[in-house]
């Protein structure tokens, strides 16, 4: 597995999203996308990273960035997540691995001395000609959103 960095072409994706969606890094070409992963819907941090990013909403889109949330979560859990915290960003589905797999963010865990694998929480901004232009790994929640704001912005 390749680490993805700044720079590197993003692997491609095609995913399903809330409410009978689908994605592709094809339909989003020429479009600048951010990918946040998060390990889990409807859990503490992963809640505060949703609503921090759908509170600026409006500013991504107004910069012309797509936001879109990943988990291996199943669409119907997303759709619920989505509508219980009225989050205002595309969730994804990536129920299959194989999206969180190529960007690297699958990776072991460890828990109260448990060691398990799962979604590590981190961010991805790809510009409209498919290039990853800022990584976050390892995300803490708090502020997170507002940095990749700003990071859009000075594209």
């Amino acid at each position: 597995m390749t680490e993805i960095t700044e720079g590197m072409k993003a692997p491609a994706f095609d995913m399903a999203a809330d409410g009978g969606g689908h994605l592709s890094s094809d339909a989003l070409n020429g479009r600048t996308v951010v990918l946040y992963f998060y390990p889990k819907a409807d859990t503490p941090g992963c809640t505060t990273e949703g609503q921090d990013f759908s509170a600026l909403a409006g500013e991504f889109a107004a910069a012309g960035a797509t936001v879109i949330g990943v988990s291996r979560d199943p669409v119907k859990k997303l759709d619920r997540f989505k509508a219980k915290y009225d989050l205002k960003v595309t969730l994804a589905s990536d129920e299959p691995g194989r999206v969180t797999e190529a960007f690297g963010v699958w990776v072991e865990k460890t828990l109260y001395g448990r060691t398990y694998m799962g979604v590590e929480r981190a961010t991805f901004l790809i510009d409209g000609a498919g290039v990853v232009r800022r990584v976050w790994r390892k995300v803490r929640v708090k502020g997170h959103a507002a940095e990749v704001l700003a990071a859009v912005q000075s594209l």
